[in-house]
């Protein structure tokens, strides 16, 4: 016989925030990842939105590249990357030996239609309606609650329909990274 639920599992469940999925299934596999890691990239691709808490070494260039390149396989649209200024080469570098294109760019201008990376600190001189997709390497930058880069973040890729918040440290208990 069921257990019947109480107030307090009632009040639970009310609290309980869930998300719909709005991205899409892919059975590819990248040969250059791990089996866990193309289990992570397809989770990420199956949500739309999303984020992947990963420890420094797991592989997190690789896993966002990855899912990078599947959405934009999936739109048809050119990723934008979002990165620390140093953090801009080495994705590119780690792109090249699994196989994925990356170009740094410092504006619009200088996009291709692929996966795109460039720093926080250039971020307004890109027209997000042209993405099919944002990743935020390093994305503990949004911890920063009233951070002039959070709010542009925030307000620019509001309407882009693919997103992963990648990073090794996120905020413990920070509802708004999260």
């Amino acid at each position: 016989m069921p257990k019947k639920m109480n107030d307090y599992d009632r009040f639970l469940k009310k609290k309980a925030i869930t998300v719909p999925q709005a991205g899409f299934e892919c059975d590819d596999v990248n040969p250059n990842l791990f089996d866990w890691q193309n289990d992570v990239v397809h989770w990420a691709l199956r949500k739309g939105k999303a984020a992947i808490f990963s420890d420094c070494g797991s592989g997190k260039s690789r896993m966002q590249l990855q899912w990078a390149r599947k959405v934009h396989e999936h739109t048809g649209k050119p990723i934008l990357i979002l990165a620390p200024l140093a953090v801009t080469q080495q994705t590119k570098r780690e792109g090249e030996k699994c196989g994925i294109d990356v170009h740094v760019c410092r504006d619009q201008k200088d996009c291709t239609d692929g996966i795109n990376i460039t720093n926080y600190e250039m971020l307004a001189h890109f027209d997000p309606v042209v993405f099919g997709g944002v990743v935020l390497d390093e994305s503990s930058i949004m911890k920063h609650k009233d951070g002039k880069t959070r709010q542009m973040i925030q307000d620019m890729f509001e309407r882009t329909e693919f997103k992963l918040c990648c990073t090794a440290t996120p905020a413990p208990n920070d509802f708004m990274e999260l």
